[in-house]
């Protein structure tokens, strides 16, 4: 079956790399307008917007860091004055270190909820007027938001939160007939090299004995993004392998 989003005005954050370069790249190949933004200069977000460019002329990457609130409020102006509308948020930027809680400072755990948690919630608070009956609002979590892993207590923390804010905004929006979910991934290819153990260690936890690839997540927030997700809103949904 083919999801279709075409006429969909989408904005998804943290779009050049990874998870997020999927789900732009889904959307956009679904038929959907999108506005995504990266928090770094490099040849990530300029590959991104040659390849957006092949799809169409009404797709855009902009500079924001969601974890700036005035980088939120001009993410919120551009997808306003270049689209008028929009009808899916997916909440994907986020940012992550690997630090005994002990030694973790208020500063680290500051940005790192900031990236995940507060940006989110800034993003939807920015977007909320743009978005009519019928949007959806994705918010990409993670699998450790409910088992924990240890050294990321604050990124842990900050996904767990994610899980609540979407819970609140489902049951607060949803007389609006705004949807709004989260998609939790398990353990991913990336870009970033996993080392030999850590990767057979994941295999022999995850019942389909592999790790994921970026496009199966965005296959489920396609989904989520598409009217047949109707009546689906408040959940969280796992996409782990049944690690």
């Amino acid at each position: 079956m083919e999801l279709r989003l075409a006429g969909k005005k989408a904005l998804v954050t943290g779009g050049t790399r990874g998870i997020g370069r999927a789900i732009v790249l889904t959307l956009a190949r679904a038929g959907a307008d999108v506005v995504t933004c990266y928090r770094q200069e490099g040849e990530a977000a300029e590959q991104l917007a040659r390849e957006l460019k092949e799809l169409g002329d009404n797709h855009h990457v902009i500079k924001a860091d969601v974890g700036v609130p005035g980088d939120v409020t001009r993410l919120a102006e551009e997808c306003r004055t270049r689209f008028g509308t929009l009808d899916i948020v997916v909440n994907n930027a986020g940012s992550i270190s690997h630090i005994p809680f002990a030694e973790l400072t208020a500063e680290e755990w500051q940005r790192v909820i900031d990236t995940n948690l507060t940006g989110a919630a800034f993003v939807v608070g920015g977007t909320l007027p743009l978005l009519g009956e019928g949007a959806s609002i994705i918010n990409v979590g993670s699998r450790v938001a409910t088992v924990g892993v240890p050294l990321r207590a604050h990124y842990t923390a900050a996904k767990a939160g994610l899980i609540g804010l979407t819970r609140s905004l489902a049951k607060e929006l949803g007389s609006r007939g705004i949807r709004v979910n989260v998609v939790a991934p398990g353990p991913v290819e990336t870009e970033i090299d996993i080392p030999a153990p850590v990767r057979e260690r994941y295999r022999n936890l995850i019942a389909l004995g592999r790790l994921g690839v970026s496009q199966e997540i965005a296959n489920v927030v396609l989904f989520l993004a598409s009217d047949l997700a109707s009546f689906v809103s408040g959940e969280t949904i796992h996409v782990d392998g049944g690690i």
